[in-house]
């Protein structure tokens, strides 16, 4: 593989999609015609408001603090609608009307399509003196925005063989350099800038004067603006995920006309399902290029005496066009390479900006593994090959990941063969006839590797698409190259460790997505102050057994780390599990199921799996009920045989008889919610907590009826349990009726138990350690 350079000249600067040589076009429109209007600008962002609204895209804008400090901002370019976005967001975060440049065969006279362009900006890209046309917009306060790429990318392709940035062009049908106007532009822009700071520095006010009548401005406003320097905002905008299949427009395209040809047919797949599907369009603003910066000393050298003899802005752009004094045919050369150097950066740093998702990865394994000549791999191994390199991405620094990426949610299924994200990836790979999945094989076509043309490469092969995005990402090259040639390596350890990362990373994300102001009146009233984060407790290595502790409703691991800490001093590796929506906000806690809970038991009886040789677990309540309900699928494809299971003050009937109602209440919630904007007659109740620095004040209704689910479900499966199990039980809990541990001895009559009742009229025995819980519990666990 090469990786692309930092910089990639390769020959003179090409001209942009501007014309900067063109003094005529069919029509040129008057000063007047040229004029925004505020009314159709404020009307088009209000269109826009509303269409986002309806629409499926999900809209995302990054970096919005470059807005104020850039004059020229340049996206890249993959479907038609994005011509429009750039101008709206520049709108709505900053309230700055913006120029944008439109084909010559946009504008006509009298013509009303050709009128409202003009009117929100759009000006033809043969206009007879452009550039300075766009430099005073920029002076006064206008955005400036291009598209280097100079039409649609529809390939992604933008690296050519020889590792250096280059696109395919339509009109020539090769692949050429990206266009180079907007460096143009912002180099021209510097130099009438430096004029304008010269004159001032000369006092020549009669020569200001002249400048800023150059650019109908006032002087003491072109002062200020010169005095910020020219930056131009290289942006990306990603697409995930990329939908090929029948829509809204693409159906309707054909009932007006039918035999649609391949190419609309082709746009309407894709760019209708990008508009109508749920789709992310992250709009990221990255590092802007700084032009002045660029000058070396002895052009600054040139620049200086140049400055002194330039009145206007059309002077300032004649430099580059014109055989003046030899001074200023110098400075012309050193700005052409310049403009190359500019071009190259901003380039580069547009492509940096990709927000790396799911699919780029998966699609990027797939093609190198058919480099590397394999036609076939397991599906397992692919997957586990996947999250791999999703944790390598991740610890990759200068990579922009996707939520995809972040939330791990979305990609720890991967390690079981469930991951929505790589589904339609490959459901869509499959239909392309890409690549075929049978018998627990992935099988890879040839076409993976066939030349497409460009008007129908998204629709026969996204594969390569998603795989050319990322391309330019040298350092995810790398990461690549390097898990393949370590893919042989099962280091359980290193595995077990990146799953308790996913952990963290799921705990630190779920405390964000609920720590807003529609959160603050409940969050506000929590009592909790103990850290909630699951934690890893490493042994001495001596103890073959591991345990997973796993702690109670409302509560967070912090409620079983003292036990944590004394089994860790016994020298057991012990971890302990934050269950989903506990350590954040009741509010998460509201929108989780017992099977979220469950996963997370799941997971860190793997991590432990991964680190020991037998897995003990250990719960406290609802945690007791979750180490039950492990224990009885011990043995399968997802759990497996338990050293033992400890199992305190198990919920199996509640003494509070208001706990009958919940399934009812919560019904009552599920209908008003669905019904009306409320959330619900009653959605949380208050919490009398024993520990409330552990515990939430407040319960979700829909936890409760939840943790009844729960209990239904632990008691189907205690027959069904072989491994030892030890159960601990107050005498007089407020919250469980004692004679509970009496129905979970009975049921449990296919392993053996050991029943313990402590002196206690507290629910939570373990964490007050009453009546020596804790010991018991140790004792039980030597005993294994």
């Amino acid at each position: 593989m090469n990786d692309p350079p930092r910089t990639a000249v390769h020959g003179a600067p090409e001209t942009a999609p501007i014309d900067l040589e063109s003094t005529q076009t069919g029509w040129v429109p008057s000063a007047e015609q040229l004029a925004i209007s505020d009314s159709r600008y404020r009307w088009t962002a209000r269109l826009f408001t509303m269409l986002e609204r309806l629409l499926s895209v999900n809209l995302k804008l990054h970096g919005e603090e470059q807005i104020e400090g850039g004059q020229i901002f340049l996206f890249n370019h993959f479907a038609r609608f994005e011509t429009f976005i750039p101008q709206y967001f520049i709108y709505r975060e900053s309230g700055a009307y913006t120029r944008s440049i439109a084909s010559s065969e946009f504008f006509a006279p009298d013509d009303a399509f050709s009128d409202y362009l003009l009117s929100v900006g759009a000006v033809p890209n043969r206009l007879p003196g452009l550039l300075p046309f766009l430099a005073s917009e920029a002076l006064k306060g206008r955005k400036v925005v291009v598209f280097p790429e100079g039409g649609i990318v529809k390939d992604r392709r933008v690296v050519d063989e020889q590792g250096r940035y280059a696109v395919y062009s339509r009109t020539a049908e090769l692949r050429r350099k990206h266009h180079s106007g907007a460096a143009v532009l912002a180099l021209g822009l510097d130099l009438f800038r430096q004029t304008v700071l010269d004159a001032q520095r000369r006092g020549e006010s009669a020569r200001l004067e002249q400048l800023a009548e150059s650019v109908q401005m006032q002087t003491d406003a072109l002062l200020l603006r010169c005095a910020a320097p020219i930056n131009v905002v290289p942006s990306n905008i990603t697409f995930y995920p990329i939908r090929v299949g029948e829509n809204l427009l693409s159906k309707g395209a054909e009932l007006i006309s039918r035999g649609v040809s391949r190419r609309l047919s082709e746009e309407l797949l894709i760019e209708g399902n990008i508009l109508l599907e749920n789709t992310d369009m992250d709009i990221r603003l990255g590092q802007a290029v700084q032009v002045h910066g660029y000058w070396r000393w002895w052009e600054r050298s040139l620049l200086k005496r140049v400055v002194r003899r330039i009145n206007t802005i059309d002077e300032a752009f004649d430099i580059q066009t014109t055989k003046g004094p030899a001074v200023n045919r110098a400075l012309a050369l050193c700005m052409r390479r310049e403009t190359a150097r500019i071009r190259d950066d901003y380039m580069h740093r547009m492509y940096m900006a990709v927000s790396v998702n799911l699919s780029h990865l998966a699609s990027a394994l797939i093609l190198s593994l058919v480099d590397n000549g394999e036609g076939e791999i397991s599906c397992a191994s692919f997957q586990k090959l996947l999250y791999r390199f999703v944790k390598a991405v991740q610890s990759t620094p200068d990579v922009i990941l996707h939520r995809s990426l972040q939330i791990p949610d979305r990609y720890v299924g991967l390690l079981h063969g469930q991951c929505e994200g790589l589904d339609l990836l490959l459901a869509t790979a499959t239909r392309m006839q890409l690549l075929t999945s049978a018998d627990g094989v992935y099988s890879f076509h040839s076409k993976l590797r066939d030349e497409h043309h460009f008007d129908v490469i998204r629709l026969e092969n996204l594969v390569e698409v998603y795989a050319n995005e990322i391309a330019p990402l040298h350092r995810v090259r790398r990461a690549l190259v390097q898990l393949l040639r370590q893919r042989d390596d099962h280091d359980q350890k290193a595995l077990a460790m990146q799953q308790v990362d996913d952990e963290l990373l799921a705990y630190h994300y779920e405390r964000a997505q609920y720590d807003k102001p529609e959160h603050a009146a409940i969050n506000a009233q929590q009592t909790m102050t103990e850290d909630g984060a699951p934690k890893l407790l490493d042994g001495d290595g001596c103890h073959a057994v591991g345990i997973v502790l796993v702690h109670g409703f409302l509560a967070s691991p912090a409620e079983l780390k003292a036990l944590a800490e004394e089994l860790q001093a016994s020298g057991h590796t012990v971890y302990l599990v934050r269950l989903k929506g506990h350590g954040t906000s009741p509010w998460d806690l509201r929108e989780r199921s017992y099977e979220d809970w469950f996963g997370c038991v799941r997971r860190g009886i793997e991590i432990i799996q991964g680190l020991c040789e037998k897995v003990a677990v250990v719960g406290f309540s609802t945690g007791g009920s979750l180490a039950l309900y492990a224990a009885g699928q011990a043995g399968g494809p997802l759990i497996p045989a338990l050293a033992g299971v400890c199992a305190i003050s198990v919920p199996v009937r509640f003494k509070n008889p208001k706990m009958r109602f919940v399934p009812f209440v919560h019904g009552a919630n599920r209908l008003v919610r669905s019904l009306s904007l409320m959330d619900g007659v009653k959605v949380f109740v208050e919490n009398d907590a024993e520990n409330p620095h552990v515990n939430y004040r407040h319960v979700p209704m829909r936890g409760l009826n939840e943790l009844r689910r729960l209990v239904d479900e632990m008691r189907e499966c205690l027959p069904k349990i072989s491994c030892p199990v030890c159960l601990i039980q107050g005498t007089n809990d407020p919250v469980v009726m004692p004679d509970s541990i009496e129905t979970l001895r009975e049921a449990l009559a296919q392993t053996t138990v050991s029943a313990h009742y402590v002196e206690a009229d507290r629910h939570g025995i373990v964490y007050s350690d009453v009546g020596n819980t804790r010991a018991l519990i140790r004792e039980f666990i030597a005993s294994l």
